[in-house]
């Protein structure tokens, strides 16, 4: 009896993947091919990528299309509903989600082991795509960025936006001169006299710029899941994007209601912001007020202490209202869904187009609370 082939040997060994998923191979130099399935990636990457090429399907872009599905990859839990379609979807994505990230890994001759452990924990869950692995390995050959990349915040922040620190300095940056210059136009002759409550309205909204900036752009959630033990508002809220426009990333979907509830966290951590920075603005105004009328006698006719509570609690309404949307808006459709898709490789072409949309919105957000503080009454104008 003739003695079997050597390539039928090998063949034999062949993987079959049960659910039909074959959509990466890996060649080795045998007489035949193994089919590499999903059934442990981070082990046969590991075990095989060092030694032999890969061949794989057309790489996923950072972003996917948002939908109402219920599976919450990059961090996040809990959700809508989705029928069984949208499961296998998902698990889909985040296999090939994990694959990339590996191979990414692999190329740059970086361990698993040596990232940090958030980000390794949410690419051996399938969570972030390979594109976000290559975007963190580049943030690091920065000396700022990698210092900054060791704040949570900072991290979920900078790899969903190479540009938010470029953002937040712009925004601080002409904060100052566009509220002021704001405040000459929204006053005109009466600036000089009013100059009290410009100084109050100066020192709340470069207190306010940082957070304006910060709560409402969109990030890369590394967060692990909250306890068995946290309440139903808290798995809620975990659940929710941080922008409620943000482009949900590939094994990602956010339910209209969960990208409600981005408003609503939104609006109410800007109302305790917006209350503080302003409490502390009046705060030093009225000081000055009260230095100002030991000094200049003249000056004591003129000028009024600025009702500290009642404008605080204005100022917080204010920026959990208009302020919020206004940011949530500017962040997760402008920049992120028009700008970027544009622009994203031409970075100085988007950075004077960001700096000249988010200029021309601090501008119109001074005029906004200049009219809605005479509105309610907690500013007068003096004729």
């Amino acid at each position: 009896m003739a003695a079997p082939s050597f390539s039928a040997i090998f063949r034999s060994f062949s993987l079959n993947n049960h659910h039909n998923h074959n959509r990466s191979s890996l060649s080795l130099p045998l007489p035949t091919t193994f089919t590499l399935h999903r059934h442990s990636p981070s082990t046969l990457f590991t075990s095989f990528l060092p030694l032999t090429p890969l061949t794989r399907s057309h790489p996923t872009p950072i972003f996917a299309s948002a939908g109402g599905g219920g599976h919450h990859g990059a961090g996040h839990a809990g959700g809508g509903g989705g029928g069984g379609g949208d499961h296998h979807d998902g698990a889909d994505d985040r296999d090939r989600n994990r694959e990339e990230s590996l191979l990414v890994l692999a190329e740059a001759g970086r361990p698993l082991e040596k990232l940090p452990a958030d980000l390794a924990a949410s690419i051996q869950a399938g969570r972030v795509p390979g594109s976000i692995v290559k975007r963190f390995l580049e943030l690091e050959k920065s000396a700022l960025f990698r210092w900054l990349l060791n704040f949570g915040g900072f991290k979920e922040r900078l790899l969903a936006d190479d540009l938010f620190l470029a953002k937040v300095a712009m925004e601080c940056g002409v904060g100052i001169f566009t509220k002021t210059a704001a405040e000459l136009e929204k006053r005109k002759e009466n600036f000089s006299k009013e100059l009290d409550f410009v100084c109050a309205d100066v020192i709340m909204a470069i207190v306010a710029d940082f957070m304006l900036v910060w709560l409402p752009a969109p990030t890369v959630s590394l967060r692990p899941a909250p306890a068995v033990s946290a309440g139903p508002i808290a798995k809620f809220f975990f659940g929710c994007p941080e922008n409620a426009f943000q482009v949900a990333l590939a094994g990602t979907s956010y339910t209209l209601i969960q990208r409600l509830g981005a408003i609503v966290r939104n609006g109410a951590k800007l109302f305790a912001v917006g209350t503080s920075a302003s409490l502390i603005g009046t705060g030093v105004t009225n000081a000055l007020i009260n230095a100002r009328k030991v000094v200049d006698k003249s000056f004591a006719e003129e000028a009024e202490d600025i009702p500290i509570f009642a404008t605080s609690v204005a100022y917080g309404v204010y920026m959990s209202v208009s302020s919020n949307l206004r940011y949530q808006i500017l962040a997760g459709i402008i920049e992120q869904r028009i700008l970027e898709p544009l622009l994203h490789q031409q970075k100085l072409m988007l950075s004077v187009f960001c700096f000249a949309v988010r200029t021309g919105n601090t501008f119109l957000g001074s005029l906004l609370w200049v009219d809605y503080a005479r509105w309610i009454g907690v500013q007068r104008s003096r004729e």
